[in-house]
This record gives structure tokens, sequence and C-alpha cells, in this order.
């Protein structure tokens, strides 16, 4: 969208917002609200790019008679220009689910029981990044393995509090989703050899109720009973919920909870998030949206990232980042990573935009 269509569109919220009767219906009003939040920031950069550019063209205009207006000016355009590429930024197509909270799940693959350690490893690095980001977790279901990894695991990742526009957990997980690689010597391996196995991590946007629709005829639920490590049961009621979504084959199911129907309520969350990926996904398809991002586009069959521990270094095969501070990372600390991410799908979102 153009930048005068949302300056208009901006001034047009305004005036609804500052009808007492929009206000009547809280639902249409929080709707407005959170769009004209959204466009504040555009239409605040753009009132301040047109006084700076009226202030150089004035400090110009003095300078013919007093030098020293000169700088003034020369600085007034360097902050111009810092502003019109803040513009072009905000103006950028965004990701939809860019407010969005996130479920994540982490499987072992290859590997047996290294890769189910490993995948203990990179729950603990999101938890640890979750909290150092102030966020809320929430485990919704986990299948743990014989030495303390996971077999599957399925948290829920959510933003505590308001937040910026467009800076949900979404924007900073998304980038996740993949096969993700570990080079080490197994707690299982008594020769010192290096081994190599994998865990895969799916990233979902959590939907709501709202925006997709799951009819009932369309599932089939079967109830089991929750079993533990080795599957030893560990409940003597048939308190798993196993959800088949029948149009989709996609298939849930969840038994940490002591109750059947609360295990039905969180496997529904997923299931909801999982439909909601899917729809979009085939929404891009048939509008054939060309992305070229290396970040984006990768398929989720492929390794995304590998975590050497003999040399301490993480790599991200999508856009080249490499770091040798693999503890640090496992610790939470994966900003940097995230961020090279982010720069390379936004470098690929502008060059679209400009195409």
């Amino acid at each position: 969208m153009k930048l005068d269509d949302l300056l208009g569109e901006y001034a047009e919220l305004e005036a609804q917002l500052a009808d007492p009767a929009v206000h009547a219906d809280q639902s249409q009003a929080r709707k407005l609200g959170k769009r004209f939040s959204e466009l504040t920031p555009i239409v605040t950069a753009q009132r301040e790019l047109e006084q700076v550019e009226q202030d150089a063209e004035a400090a110009l205009e003095l300078a013919e008679e007093d030098p020293a207006f000169a700088e003034e000016a020369k600085e007034l355009r360097r902050r111009g220009d810092e502003l019109t590429e803040r513009l072009r930024q905000m103006l950028i197509p965004r990701d939809p689910n860019d407010d969005k909270d996130v479920i994540m799940e982490v499987k072992a693959g290859e590997g047996g029981e290294e890769s189910a350690l490993f995948a203990g490893d990179l729950v603990r690095m999101y938890l640890r990044y979750a909290e150092r980001q102030g966020w809320k977790t929430e485990v919704i279901g986990a299948t743990h393995s014989d030495l303390g990894g996971y077999k599957d695991i399925t948290i829920a990742f959510k933003m505590k509090g308001q937040m910026e526009p467009g800076r949900g957990v979404w924007t900073q997980l998304k980038y996740e989703g993949g096969v993700h690689r570990v080079q080490r010597v197994p707690v299982t391996e008594s020769q010192g050899r290096i081994h190599t196995s994998a865990a895969g991590v799916l990233v979902v946007p959590e939907a709501e109720e709202v925006e997709i629709e799951v009819h009932e005829n369309d599932l089939r639920i079967d109830v089991y009973r929750s079993s533990g490590p080795g599957g030893q049961s560990v409940n003597t009621t048939d308190s798993a919920v196993r959800i088949t979504h029948l149009p989709t084959g996609i298939v849930v199911s969840c038994q940490n909870e002591k109750s059947q129907l609360q295990n039905k309520e969180q496997a529904m969350r997923i299931l909801r998030a999982r439909l909601l990926a899917e729809a979009q996904a085939q929404a891009d398809a048939e509008a054939q949206a060309e992305r070229k991002s290396q970040v984006r586009t990768v398929d989720r069959s492929e390794r995304v990232r590998t975590y050497n521990f003999p040399e301490n270094r993480i790599s991200d095969h999508r856009v080249g980042f490499k770091a040798y501070n693999l503890d640090q990372v496992l610790d939470g600390d994966l900003s940097a990573v995230i961020q090279a991410l982010i720069d390379a799908d936004t470098a690929e979102r502008m060059q679209s935009a400009g195409e």
C-alpha cells in the first residue's frame, strides 16, 4: 500500500475512534484501535520527515547570509535520509502473523537416544531465550526419553502484557522451523567418536478459535491410557486423547493433563495452529507468492542449523551465519543468529517491494 493511502486510512481511523458510537461495539473498537496503533509509527515518521525537510530548506536559505547554517543544513539532510530509509522499511509488506504467539514442537530425529538428548538441549535453549525476552511458556505435551531427553515436546510461547505492533513472539521464532543438526561425542559413546544426529523443530502461529473453525464431524477422537518412558502406563484411566482431522489427515495427541477434557482442549489448540499454518501455506501457493529469500523458502526437510560441540560453533546454513559461542547460544543467547535471519528476510522484502 502506498504512503498516501496509509495516511488517508490513518485520518479516517482517527475520526472513527473519536466517535463515541464506535465504542459501543468493543470488538470493532479494538480492531480499529489495533490498526490505528500499527499506522501511528508510520505517520509519526512521515510528519517528522516533512518537518526536517522544511527545516533543511530554511537552513540552506539562511546559509547564504550566514555560513554557520550550512553545517546545520547538512545535519538535517542526514537526518532526513535516515527517516526516509526508516519509512521505506516501515512500508515493507509485513508478515500478517507477526502479532501472534507461537506453538513449537520439537521432535527427536535420527540418532536414537542422542537425538532425544539434543532435543532436550534445544528445548532448554528456547526456554532460556524466552525467559530473557520476558515471555510466558507453557508445556502442552511431552514424551520423555529414558535418559532424560525428549522424544517429542510441544510448548506454547506467549507475549506478556502490551506489545509493540508487529513484535509478537512469531517475529523471532518463525525462523526456527526445520532440521537442527548436532555434532558431538554422545554420552552413550565409549570410544570418544563424534556422532551426528538431528532433531526437528516445527513452529506455527497460535490460532484463535475465531480464525479457524473446526467442525466436530471432521474429527475422529480416540482416547487411551497415558504412557511414560519405556511405554509403561502412568494412568489407570483413558485420559490421553488423539484427534484426527479427517479432511487433512492431521493427527494430534496429548496426554500430559490429568483429565480427558483438559487433554482434548490442549490437542485442539495444537490442531487449530496447524490448520492455520496449512491454510496460509495453501493461500501462498495459490497466490504464487514467489519469495526467493533463503530464510522463508527453505525446505523444512533440509537442515537449517548445525551445532558443533568440538569447535563450540553454531552455523545457520540459510544465511551463512557462523559464530563460536555455542555454549552461550545453548544458554539462551540466540539474539545474534535470530537477528541475522531477520535482517536477511527484511532485505529480501525490501528488494521485492522495490521490484
